[in-house]
């Protein structure tokens, strides 16, 4: 019989360390906040618009660079399409904000603490740029990057992950089919047709 041996990762220093674990709590981070995505959809019946869509898109981007983070090793390039995705996001978030900025001119969805999802998501964004941003300046935990193998709480937050990136791609076309999304949505497409075909 013949074993297989995994190499020895090597240690990360603190500088690593540090970064690693920043990078696993940035993780959940997102992932809670597309889980409060789902609850506004399904327990407040608020369906995302085409722009909301987009800052989900932007936040699973975002989480894959920080996957890449934690499975590849600390790279420049994987901050860098964080960098990219949260940019992208608050663009869209901002464009949101700008759409309901004028008093009277309404609003989409139920506020939280006073600020509406779009409004709290193009602070985020801005928040991950900047942050993005001023961990490329720290050098030293670029220094041994190697893969890392996942497990316990990292490999929990990756699998979540991936299931609410999933989760938004399935019911982004249930919601919108097979063609542009409507704004603003009013049920699933797919799961009610005659609904689309009368507005």
């Amino acid at each position: 019989m013949t074993f297989v041996e995994h190499p020895v990762e090597p240690p990360l220093s603190a500088a690593a360390t540090l970064f690693y674990w920043l990078n696993v709590i940035a993780l959940y981070l997102i992932v809670a906040i597309l889980l409060a995505a789902f609850y506004f959809e399904f327990a407040l019946g608020e369906l995302p618009c085409p722009l909301c869509n987009l800052q989900r898109v932007a936040f699973c981007a975002m989480g894959v660079g920080l996957i890449l983070n934690l499975r590849v090793g600390l790279k420049p390039a994987h901050y860098g399409l964080i960098l990219l995705a949260a940019v992208s996001g608050f663009v869209f978030a901002g464009r949101q904000v700008l759409l309901h900025i004028v008093p009277g001119s309404g609003s989409y969805g139920s506020p939280f603490l006073g600020l509406h999802y779009y409004t709290w998501n193009a602070i985020i964004f801005f928040i991950g740029i900047a942050l993005s941003g001023l961990v490329l300046l720290f050098s030293a935990q670029f220094e041994h990057a190697a893969p890392r193998r996942l497990r316990g709480i990292v490999l929990i937050g990756v699998v979540l992950m991936i299931g609410v990136t999933a989760a938004n791609g399935v019911t982004t076309l249930l919601e919108c089919g097979f063609q542009v999304c409507p704004d603003p949505p009013t049920s699933f497409e797919l799961l009610d047709p005659t609904d689309a075909g009368s507005s």
